[in-house]
């Protein structure tokens, strides 16, 4: 496979030459923000409202956005076409940008846009048929998740947790709710109904959460928002994850217990039908 080509700064650059300034404040404090995109066939998935969080995001630590919609979707087909992947995951960047270290916004300073792809990597058939495995852990994030931002530790350290124990990921709590897992949205299904985190400060809310929600109104599947506790999670007959590389997982085993029947239940399956004609329709 040929190097990545990648977006930096106005230009299109092989992957191993890109640079950026030591300085950089994403680097020195992780000042910035990030969105990846799904491509399938070349082709956005949600596009239009993994850009709109990116805007959110950008809005909610005060850096300028350095494109519109439009300028940002060129830039990442330029990348797409660079790159000769049918299927690929765009990440997106922007940090407040460079100058000296001092911790409060500099004035005059140009925003850092990097654009890169990966190859898409789908979840097995084997995790699909037999469902993953997760544990649980204390959520000990900051207060701005639904800030897309590229200071991810908290989110690398449970990540890191879920490595240990072999699992694919760790489902957080905080004070005995539900917030969600490393890198992913949890859903709760009980009676035939799915259950979620509210969208607030205390979760990213995925791009699937809105996905989900329209998924779950075409297949008469009643989806509410609220808060849920450790022990209705405990006593869930499903879970289900969700991110844009997982797309939507069963989760089978938690902290070594089963969930429910110990495979992946019916709703589930109408889920995961669904969210496959939706990408279809593209």
């Amino acid at each position: 496979m040929n190097e990545a080509i990648v977006y930096l700064n106005g230009e299109l650059t092989p992957l191993s030459e890109a640079r950026v300034p030591v300085l950089d404040r994403g680097f020195i404090f992780g000042d910035g923000i990030y969105e990846v995109i799904p491509m399938y066939g070349r082709k956005a998935f949600r596009g239009k409202q993994h850009l709109a969080r990116l805007f959110r995001s950008l809005a909610g630590i005060g850096i300028p956005n350095p494109h519109d919609e439009a300028g940002w979707m060129d830039l990442i087909d330029q990348v797409v076409q660079a790159n000769g992947l049918q299927d690929q995951m765009i990440y997106l960047q922007v940090t407040r940008g460079v100058a000296k270290r001092a911790h409060a916004f500099p004035k005059e300073v140009v925003p850092t846009v990097l654009i890169m792809t990966n190859p898409m990597a789908l979840p097995s058939a084997a995790m699909l048929e037999k469902g993953v495995a997760c544990v649980t852990m204390e959520d000990r994030r900051w207060l701005n998740c639904q800030i897309k931002s590229t200071s991810l530790l908290g989110n690398v350290l449970a990540a890191q947790f879920a490595a240990e124990n072999e699992v694919t990921e760790a489902i957080q709590f905080r004070d005995g709710f539900l917030s969600e897992a490393s890198a992913s949205n949890v859903w709760v299904v009980k009676d035939g109904k799915i259950s979620a985190p509210p969208k607030d400060n205390l979760i990213l809310e995925g791009i699937r959460y809105g996905l989900m929600e329209e998924l779950c109104a075409e297949q008469g599947i009643a989806l509410e928002s609220r808060r849920i506790t450790r022990e209705e999670v405990l006593a869930a007959d499903e879970l289900m994850i969700s991110s844009a590389s997982k797309e939507v997982l069963p989760v089978v085993t938690l902290d070594g217990q089963p969930v429910g029947s110990g495979r992946p239940g019916p709703v589930f399956a109408r889920v995961y039908a669904a969210y496959q004609a939706a990408k279809a329709r593209l």
